[in-house]
């Protein structure tokens, strides 16, 4: 099995090329067919319960979270993982009108919606997660079309390695960074921007590497050649100044973890070549999640297609990734 520094990134849609190629383990994801324009997906089938999509106990959310009063149409009710997808209006004080999925912690509420529906509701927030309630129908509208979702990837040329892992991305303290050059350490990789509005989506990723980072810097035993990478989406606004600032709300430590912009194109590149899509809308950013492990020899391990907390799990990882004897046979 050869690296992904040597043969470059070939994707291999719909599925996740990378993982097929290199034989990574990764978790199934739950994005409905035919659904393209979900902002964020929330998951982890069976054993990570607080990933898996499926509601919070009434009472165990934080106090005085935050109330805004929402208007939207339905674009799909996902009953499995109890969310109703709104296409929404403006939220005064809080985002622009764009189409992204809501936790509801009703599932009866979920029972009489349907695509098309014109639904009233009330967002509460708090500063790790987000849900709705006192959900209602006002009228009926026509379904928005689908928004074309972004094309399959032709696989790359046969190239022994390919250009963008030598190409020069801008970390927050604005040096330039290659992804070539973290050889020897244990990756974890996501995508997000900083504008992203809700605490359980784009801040929830940001909040596994910092409590993954903790546990491993606290750790006397824990291998130190390892490193986090946040990759913007949104580089005409997250400058390395806005990385900066947003990097440390979350105490990081720039030895260990970086947060990187660039040219929309490169980034759309690295986005898709990771199996990653996404789309503008307005100021926001629809996109699915990839949290990636890569192992200290450059093989993939493991993609997370999903959010929620995944802290435990990414320090798992990294121990085995950053461990001098994780090479596959035949390597």
């Amino acid at each position: 099995m050869r690296a992904y520094w040597e043969v470059g990134w070939r994707p291999q849609t719909p599925e996740l090329w990378w993982g097929k190629r290199f034989g990574a383990a990764s978790l199934p994801e739950q994005l409905p067919a035919g659904f393209a324009k979900v902002m964020l997906w929330c998951f982890l089938l069976g054993t990570v319960s607080a990933a898996s999509g499926a509601s919070i106990p009434p009472g165990n959310e934080q106090p005085n979270p935050r109330e805004f009063a929402v208007k939207g149409v339905v674009q799909a009710v996902q009953l499995a993982q109890q969310r109703l997808v709104v296409k929404h209006e403006a939220i005064p004080n809080y985002m622009d009108a764009m189409t992204m999925p809501f936790n509801v912690r009703d599932p009866q509420a979920l029972q009489v919606l349907h695509s098309g529906d014109e639904i009233a509701f009330r967002l509460l927030v708090t500063d790790s997660e987000s849900w709705i309630d006192q959900v209602r129908r006002i009228g009926t509208a026509a379904p928005s079309p689908e928004r074309a979702s972004i094309p399959p990837s032709m696989a790359l040329p046969n190239h022994p390695r390919h250009p963008l892992l030598d190409y020069q991305f801008t970390n927050e303290l604005g040096r330039p960074v290659s992804l070539g050059s973290f050889r020897g350490q244990a990756l974890a990789i996501t995508f997000f921007f900083t504008r992203c509005p809700i605490p359980d989506y784009c801040p929830r990723l940001s909040k596994n590497f910092q409590e993954a980072s903790e546990r491993l810097l606290a750790n006397p035993h824990a291998p130190t050649n390892w490193h986090f990478l946040e990759i913007s989406f949104d580089s005409p606004f997250d400058s390395p100044a806005v990385l900066k600032a947003y990097a440390e709300q979350y105490h990081y430590s720039p030895a260990h973890w970086s947060f990187l912009t660039g040219p929309p194109e490169q980034i759309a590149e690295l986005a898709r070549l990771s199996d990653v899509k996404f789309e503008r809308d307005g100021p926001f950013i629809n996109h699915n999640f990839r949290t990636q492990i890569i192992d200290a020899n450059g093989h993939l391990q493991m993609v997370f297609p999903m959010g929620g907390d995944l802290s435990d799990l990414i320090v798992q990882e990294i121990l085995k990734a950053a461990a001098p004897t994780n090479a596959p046979a035949g390597g």
